[in-house]
């Protein structure tokens, strides 16, 4: 129904979405999936319902397209879909408006932000733990060259490189090396330290703890950007790509190496991570949408040895602004 053309809600449409929003319940999912990724079950937390409940309401606002939803392991999760017609959207936001001092709704707001400060503690977690064999960990698991990869593909002398999720530093510190400048940005504060550690005397390096939600870099202050092995321990990837894009100049290139699409949920929940890897029509969807033009998104050669799933290198620039038509000058005649 959602699919009607923007040139005029039909009534059946309409109606259609009315009916979708005419549920408390339906209203408070679309609250919490509207800027957030979701699963069930973190929706029962979140809203104190149970499952069947909260599963029969997901399925009517899927089916008439309020939410999109994508398979991850055994799990469905849901969010709030981003392609609403104009008229659904003008009524989410009449919506939105009048159920913002829903008591209910407050407290909704408060489990969610519960729910996804223990996501970010359990990723603190690993790191914090791992920090101290970090190094070894990724050779055993990856290989030792995937990183240099990224690094030879950047390599102008004059490019100020953010390294994003710099870890302990061992990519930073080989940047350091070629380029002008590099800031390394990482939330966790025992890989920082070793980071630290590891480019101490360097000068054309900066580190800053900073979450990559927000990244603690100015606007377009970057000439390109990297991010190894960083968008796994994502849920929620649109909101981090758009910062990258941020940070970067107009036509600024992002390099990024991840798991290619996988199924052993083992291994993703031994290493942390909130993904299965990304298949790379679905990177270059999520790469197109944050205002990225991919020129490669391609599986990576497993190496010798390397026992993890399979790797993935991408490389897109920051697609420059298109120039606006000249307004005509006071006076001036139409053609």
């Amino acid at each position: 129904m959602i699919n009607a053309p923007d040139t005029g809600a039909r009534p059946e449409a309409l109606l259609g979405w009315m009916d979708g929003l005419a549920d408390p319940t339906r209203l408070r999912l679309l609250r919490v999936l509207e800027h957030q990724e979701l699963g069930v079950v973190e929706l029962c937390e979140i809203l104190q319902l149970p499952q069947s409940t909260v599963s029969r309401h997901l399925k009517v606002l899927a089916d008439q397209d309020w939410l999109e939803n994508r398979r991850q392991g055994t799990a469905n999760l849901y969010r709030m879909a981003p392609g609403l017609q104009i008229a659904a959207r003008k009524l989410w936001r009449l919506v939105r408006e009048q159920t913002e001092g829903w008591a209910t709704v407050l407290q909704d707001d408060l489990r969610l932000e519960v729910r996804l400060r223990a996501r970010r503690d359990e990723t603190e977690r690993f790191f914090s733990g791992a920090a101290g064999d970090w190094n070894q960990l990724r050779a055993e698991l990856y290989g030792a060259t995937f990183g240099r990869r990224a690094l030879f593909a950047l390599l102008p002398p004059e490019w100020t490189v953010a390294d994003l999720g710099c870890g302990t530093g061992e990519l930073t510190f080989e940047l350091a090396h070629h380029v002008r400048r590099v800031i390394g940005i990482d939330q966790s504060a025992a890989m920082l330290r070793a980071a630290r550690r590891r480019t101490e005397g360097l000068a054309n390096v900066a580190l800053h703890r900073s979450e990559l939600e927000a990244i603690a870099i100015e606007d377009g202050a970057c000439d390109a950007a990297i991010l190894v092995l960083v968008l796994a321990y994502v849920a929620d990837v649109p909101p981090i790509l758009s910062e990258v894009g941020r940070i970067l100049r107009p036509g600024g290139a992002l390099v990024l190496i991840d798991l290619m699409r996988h199924d052993d949920e083992d291994f993703c929940r031994r290493m942390g991570q909130a993904r299965l890897g990304f298949d790379p029509t679905e990177l270059r969807g999520l790469l197109a949408t944050a205002g990225f033009d991919a020129s490669r998104v391609a599986p990576l050669p497993p190496e010798p040895g390397a026992r993890a799933p399979a790797l993935l290198l991408a490389r897109a620039e920051k697609r420059s602004p298109q120039p606006q038509p000249l307004a005509p000058r006071a006076g001036a005649e139409a053609p």
